[in-house]
């Protein structure tokens, strides 16, 4: 009869596993990029692919990130036209 180990011991050590690989990640931050769009200025969260919010002027744009950094207690990164880092501003 071979010695098998049953089915919650394997799920237990899968969810161990998981944890362990994770625990090295850095968790996200809400640290918000104001960059150019377009022809227009957006706000982008660090570490995303989409937009949050679209202005025709970056002082709107920097408005808006400012009001969600503050929030989130983060920061505000404000790029220049060229993609450049302009201004970095800490809201902890």
């Amino acid at each position: 009869m071979a010695n098998k180990t049953p089915n919650w011991f394997n799920a237990i050590r899968d969810i161990i596993e998981v944890i362990l690989k994770n625990l090295n990640k850095r968790p996200r931050t809400w640290h918000q990029h104001v960059v150019p769009y377009k022809d227009d200025w957006a706000v982008r969260r660090e570490g995303n692919k989409r937009i949050t919010s679209k202005h025709r002027k970056q002082a709107t744009a920097i408005n808006k990130a400012k009001t969600i950094a503050r929030k989130y207690k983060s920061d505000v990164i404000i790029h220049r036209a060229d993609g450049t880092i302009r201004e970095r501003i800490n809201y902890d």
